[in-house]
């Protein structure tokens, strides 16, 4: 029996504890050093991050090639009509709530915080050997930014979205696992203990893409609760912070997908879409537009460059620190997104799928961004906001405060945010927005984590609602421990280090796609929707 009846008398799958007892133990054993030796583990963590983006950037870039490829032959090739469900079948969800979820478990709150302090980063430190203080240097801060959120980012995780939902709502597959998708690049001897494998390095990479995001988040939130009440950003307010996102979205992951992410999901859009036009109003609107022109040329240029630099002679470091870190980023939560989506897109088409992710994913992550971006570098230029040197009575930018260590990322964030008018209503509004934006992507990850340690789990069923609430707590005593190391690098390690894994699993996967759509539908081709079934049916 592995199904048990809940007290409303619905079913949820029982607990495969060959995955989650092996996933439990392999994060205790990550988070307990981070906060008995935080500084020496943070160092250590550190220096593997290096290895890996250094030894291996050029496997990330090519990775972030294959990907965006591979999802237009899907998408434009003769599958591209393959229904996700059987003939007829309408989606489940409607397109405004399969984008709103899609979107905030997909970005969440880091575009909040990286939304107005990436490009202040870049002035500092300028890509593709443009000289720094330079206009040039000022146009591509705010292009570079677009580039790391765009198409090749939401090609990333659409491509296992794909076999995850033909898996579900085509072949059937009882479990929602990654590691049934790469069944067909799997040897038969041995393809359990494979599979196992596989499954315990999806969640330890949803784990470290999902620390990333809070490692980031805490701190905002934190800062901006500082600047709001006119108190100090002290390590008991970021515990506070992380104790309400453990009851909101524990409380969120436990109502379940339809009742709790779904509902998040869809009040964190209004918000979005609200301090987005908020801030293009109030602030240089022109400038915004201006500049949000430009780079659409600059990227469209400098697309195939920046794809493929790896800055091989001068060694300046800015690819592994970035461009590699960030394709890392996605690929660590590719498992959890990849699983997501796949379960929220019954009904779609391969076509619908792919182009609803990127396109959609790719234009509302560049509507926050390039508004955020150019009000940030508005603010840097025209010296807006002075930030004191310690021991001196003299002042300088942000910019050259953050790049000389006087102030950190979520404190520069949260000083840019209260520039604003009604910069204290402003900020509340923010806070609010980070809160829930960043409970819906962890929640999505709480619900998938549980998902994967689910044995038999029927695609319309949910995981059990205490595992659910434990990954939850899990999730936060990671986080927390690396928010107590204090360290971007240490955030940035936990992504990098989850990552390399999941390269050849996504590689598995797109394998086993195409040999399934070749085995089910051969040359055949439709022209509005081809679906298992109608073939059967025609022999």
């Amino acid at each position: 029996m592995s199904q048990v009846l809940n007290q409303d008398g619905s079913l949820e799958p029982q607990v495969d504890y060959r995955i989650f007892i092996p996933a439990l133990i392999v994060v205790l054993l990550c988070a307990i050093p981070l906060i008995i030796v935080p500084n020496e583990t943070a160092e250590l963590a550190k220096q593997a991050m290096g290895f890996v983006t250094s030894k291996f950037g050029w496997l990330y870039l090519i990775f972030g090639f294959f990907a965006l490829g591979f999802a237009a032959w899907l998408s434009f090739g003769r599958y591209g009509n393959v229904k996700l469900g059987d003939p007829g079948e309408a989606p489940e969800y409607s397109n405004v709530h399969w984008i709103s979820m899609m979107f905030t478990a997909g970005i969440g709150g880091s575009l909040v915080a990286w939304g107005f302090a990436e490009s202040i980063y870049y002035l500092g430190t300028p890509p593709l050997g443009v000289e720094r203080g330079t206009s040039a240097a000022i146009e591509f801060a705010h292009m570079y930014p677009m580039f790391h959120w765009g198409i090749v980012p939401w090609a990333i995780y659409a491509i296992p979205a794909v076999p995850i939902a033909y898996m579900l709502y085509v072949k059937k597959t009882p479990q929602m696992r990654m590691s049934n998708g790469c069944d067909g690049a799997l040897p038969v001897k041995g393809r359990s203990q494979i599979k196992m494998v596989i499954d315990i390095f999806i969640v330890l990479g949803v784990l470290g893409g999902t620390a990333t995001s809070l490692g980031l988040g805490v701190p905002l939130v934190s800062a901006l609760l500082a600047e709001l009440l006119g108190i100090d950003d002290s390590a008991l307010v970021k515990i506070g912070v992380l104790l309400i996102w453990v009851v909101l979205f524990g409380a969120s992951a436990y109502r379940g997908l339809k009742k709790g992410i779904k509902v998040l999901a869809d009040i964190n859009m209004v918000l979005a879409v609200f301090v987005t036009l908020m801030v293009l109003i109030v602030g240089p609107t022109v400038f915004i537009l201006n500049m949000t022109v430009n780079s659409l040329g600059l990227l469209v240029e400098n697309f195939a460059r920046g794809s493929a630099w790896l800055d091989p002679i001068d060694k300046g470091g800015f690819p592994e620190a970035w461009t590699v870190f960030y394709w890392a980023w996605w690929l660590s939560y590719a498992g959890m997104v990849g699983l997501f989506f796949g379960r929220i897109s019954r009904g779609r088409t391969i076509r619908e799928l792919l182009m609803g992710v990127i396109g959609w994913g790719t234009l509302g992550t560049w509507a926050f961004l390039v508004v955020a971006s150019a009000y940030a570098l508005h603010v840097d230029i025209n010296g807006l906001v002075s930030i004191p040197v310690p021991d001196s009575d003299s002042v300088v930018s942000i910019s050259e405060a953050l790049s000389s260590g006087y102030i950190t990322m979520s404190e520069m964030v949260a000083k840019i945010i209260g520039s604003l008018p009604m910069g204290q209503v402003v900020i509340f509004v923010f806070i609010i927005l980070s809160l829930i934006f960043y409970a819906t992507t962890m929640d999505s990850s709480a619900y998938v984590l549980a998902s994967i340690c689910a044995q038999d789990m029927k695609n319309n069923e949910e995981p059990r609602r205490w595992t659910r609430l434990i990954w939850a707590v899990l999730i936060a005593l990671i986080t927390g421990a690396v928010v107590l190391t204090g360290r971007l690098d240490t955030v940035k390690a936990a992504t990098v280090l989850t990552s390399l894994p999941l390269i050849p699993i996504l590689g598995m996967m797109c394998f086993t796609l195409v040999k399934w759509l070749k085995q089910d539908f051969g040359d055949q081709v439709a022209q509005k929707e081809l679906a298992i079934s109608s073939r059967r049916n025609s022999n």
